[in-house]
């Protein structure tokens, strides 16, 4: 008698997703722990979205939005770059992984369209809503 297989899903993890999806979360976490550490007030308002980390976890991309809005990207994108080395070696110390992921910095733009979308939904209201008011 043979036994039964195992699915696919439990294979290699208990939680059902894939350990980069797992470890960009960890890599996130720790992220945003370490910049509220950091003293730089380019960094004040910074809030780490999401973590993408490449199957081979060799490398990180970390998303961001921010308060300041695009007119602040570019100065925050400079702040992250100069602490990148102490962020990757804080990911080192906490996260139980054989190597660390090099990091790089983007905006979140998933979170700036949304904004736009809402923006313009509250701009221009669906006809329904207008006999209503």
């Amino acid at each position: 008698m043979t036994r039964p297989r195992k699915s696919s899903g439990s294979r290699g993890s208990s939680r059902g997703y894939p350990r980069a999806i797992r470890l960009g979360e960890s890599l996130r976490e720790v992220i945003a722990d370490e910049l509220v550490r950091i003293d730089d007030e380019r960094l004040s308002f910074v809030t780490i979205t999401r973590v993408e980390v490449d199957s081979e976890m060799n490398r990180g991309v970390v998303y961001f939005d921010s308060l300041s809005g695009e007119e602040g990207d570019a100065e925050i994108i400079e702040a992250l770059d100069e602490h990148r080395i102490r962020l990757q070696s804080s990911v080192g110390r906490q996260v139980r992984a054989k190597k660390t992921p090099i990091l790089s910095f983007r905006v979140d733009e998933v979170i700036r369209s949304a904004e736009r979308i809402d923006q313009i939904l509250r701009d221009n209201p669906s006809p329904a809503r207008r006999d209503e008011a």
